[in-house]
């Protein structure tokens, strides 16, 4: 979902990323998928699933003023701990403990938007530890599932320091399919569940 964006407003991103084959590695898909079925953005905002697109994403970095990233990442940390990472910080942690070929892949996102000259003002990731990135077609495990909601309220803080109004959506307003073609959580945990 691309939005058109206001001059006087910031521009802002909001990005997951990662592979929902793979179990926990399906992180920032899931989350990013939970925030926009929670919440509304103001129209200077774009929410993407960047799911493992890698150099596909530099343009919609480039064009943000401020990117907010939701991911796996092995901080060494217990399973299903939430850890943000700032600014400076950001590309240091998405080259780390590599665990798939999509960070990889957004770290060289970061880079070339930084060779480019045009590189987001501010970032910050919201990444989760992953516990299990082995189970092929499943689902997250249970405690990174359970990190979907204190790394939404994570994403909610960060938001407003950054000056954004987020609302909840109204009842019955689940912001009409981020995720499409039966890959959105409910239909693809059914059909692995068959």
């Amino acid at each position: 979902m691309i939005a058109t964006h206001s001059p006087a407003l910031p521009k802002t991103l909001i990005l997951g990323i990662g592979n929902i084959l793979w179990a926990d590695e399906g992180f920032g898909v899931r989350a990013v998928e939970a925030f926009h079925r929670r919440y509304a953005v103001p129209e200077s905002v774009t929410v993407l699933d960047g799911g493992t697109q890698g150099l596909y994403l530099v343009q919609f970095v480039r064009e943000a003023d401020q990117l907010l990233v939701f991911d796996a990442i092995d901080y060494g940390l217990a399973p299903g701990t939430v850890k943000i990472v700032r600014d400076d910080e950001v590309p240091k942690f998405t080259g780390a403990k590599k665990m798939s070929l999509h960070q990889t892949g957004f770290q060289e996102v970061l880079s070339a938007a930084d060779l480019l000259g045009s590189y987001p003002r501010r970032l910050a990731l919201v990444g989760c530890q992953p516990l299990d990135l082995e189970d092929w077609g499943g689902p997250l495990t249970v405690p990174v599932r359970a990190a979907l909601a204190p790394a939404l309220e994570a994403a909610l803080a960060i938001l407003d320091e950054w000056g954004l109004v987020v609302t909840p959506r109204p009842a019955g307003d689940d912001g009409a399919g981020l995720l499409a073609h039966d890959i959105d959580v409910a239909s693809f945990e059914r059909r692995a569940g068959e």
